[in-house]
């Protein structure tokens, strides 16, 4: 290559890589608009005061006037961020929830939230951390025989699926009762499996970090009440957008009710294994007397504690869109409530999603390779499989790729000038990283 166009094609993507960098760490300025005091017709923020800005693991009674910009500065702001632009629907007035948050799963953009990064104790919305964590490491077909230190240290009042002292169960038998029935049993068991509560913890919260997941303190695998024990909203949908890379995972989050084993007993001489039915606690997965199964919903996990009340993360599809939404702990005292709050929040996504400008993103994980990813993907993610197939992508990256490839300058100049485009519209840089291989889809229910 002469040296004139060597020189040419290099500085043009350093270019690139620079105005790539500086739409993704600056989006407040360029993308989205700050809120301001007096409203505007192309854009709406309500914003809550707050009197403290503590950093501290234990949570606040009100949103802390500073929080994580992980994502974007809109999301660190206390209040509901929404562009209430021309076309996009107004959310619904009667969310009581602490905090939400709702995002496309695939592009990752934050379609509007609500004291996103305000850390908060989580409950066993937890167990998606959990499972993101440790469920790679065993194959579903292993079994274990349950001894009584498996079974030590659970809080008292712990959710159980009913695991007992020396029977054996599956690797499968054990996940589906962390996700169905929320059993901190079952959760202890694969904690002790996996090398004990402490190791587990510790690489919780070494996955939490590689998540970029920096509002998280795992204190316990489980979810249960403990001081400094905290997540947000936009942690836990990190959690779960995880997770659902994962085949194994996306079957049990979205499993509805399944055959759990029992006790072994003597009938006749012979030794016979029973079994009950154990039923996912996910209202809009599994219904209820007044909650309806949710369209489109695919899981994903539910939680409820005395300091956490009631929390709640979920994704559903509809027309080919894929939206997770995360609620933790409404202030209205009613039955399944966070539930119905997670159902308003989800129709409002569906009828914006397309139409609302995202006031931040879902970030990628620190150790995902900047590989192209389109829609439809696939991705292993199978229990004791390699997890390594997640991929992500920016159209520079892309590009960039492309452009090695020809040995041509015409691409790097497309990438420059599509983000200039970007960056001179004012619109927030999305990027497509992590469409979700195979997800389960929704069966119509009796």
């Amino acid at each position: 290559m002469p040296a004139p166009l060597q020189t040419t094609r290099r500085s043009l993507l350093v270019l690139s890589a620079a105005l790539s960098s500086l739409a993704l760490t600056a989006p407040v300025a360029l993308a989205a608009p700050s809120p301001t005091p007096t409203p505007t017709t192309s854009a709406t923020a309500t914003t809550t005061p707050s009197p403290s800005a503590s950093s501290s693991v234990t949570p606040t009674a009100t949103p802390p006037a500073n929080m994580s910009s992980v994502g974007g500065t809109r999301l660190a702001m206390a209040g509901t961020q929404v562009n209430l632009t021309a076309g996009v629907p107004v959310l619904p007035k009667d969310v009581t929830a602490r905090s939400w948050i709702v995002s496309n799963a695939e592009s990752g953009a934050v379609l509007a939230a609500h004291n996103a990064h305000w850390r908060l104790p989580p409950a066993s919305t937890l167990k998606m951390l959990f499972a993101d964590t440790v469920l790679p490491k065993f194959p579903k077909t292993t079994e274990h025989k349950v001894v009584a230190s498996d079974l030590a240290g659970m809080g008292a009042g712990s959710s159980l699926v009913g695991i007992k002292e020396g029977e054996s169960y599956t690797v499968h038998d054990l996940w589906l009762g962390v996700f169905l029935r929320s059993g901190n049993d079952a959760v202890h068991v694969l904690s002790h499996m996996y090398g004990g509560v402490d190791k587990t913890v510790a690489d919780m919260n070494a996955h939490a970090q590689d998540l970029q997941a920096l509002d998280t303190r795992v204190v316990t695998p489980d979810g249960y009440d403990e001081p400094g024990q905290v997540s947000s909203a936009y942690d836990l949908t990190l959690f779960a957008r995880s997770g659902l890379q994962k085949k194994d995972f996306r079957e049990y989050c979205s499993t509805v009710s399944t055959k759990f084993p029992g006790e072994t007993t003597k009938v006749k001489g012979k030794s016979v294994r029973g079994t009950f039915e154990i039923r996912n606690t996910n209202r809009l997965l599994s219904g209820d007397s007044d909650v309806s199964v949710y369209p489109g919903i695919a899981g994903v996990k539910n939680g409820n504690t005395t300091n956490a009340g009631a929390t709640f993360t979920g994704v559903a599809e509809r027309n080919g869109k894929v939206l997770l939404v995360t609620v933790m702990n409404p202030e209205k005292d009613e039955h399944n409530e966070v539930y119905k709050e997670a159902a308003k929040i989800l129709d409002w996504g569906f009828q914006a999603d397309g139409k609302v400008q995202p006031v931040g993103e879902l970030v990628a994980p620190k150790n995902v390779p900047q590989a192209s990813a389109q829609p439809g993907a696939t991705a292993t993610g199978e229990a004791g499989g390699d997890t390594a197939a997640k991929t992500s992508a920016t159209s520079a990256a892309s590009a960039s790729e492309e452009e090695d490839a020809s040995g041509g300058v015409g691409i790097a100049l497309a990438i420059v000038g599509g983000l200039l485009v970007l960056l001179a519209g004012g619109v927030f840089l999305v990027n497509r990283r992590w469409p979700l291989p195979d997800l389960v889809r929704r069966r119509p229910r009796p």
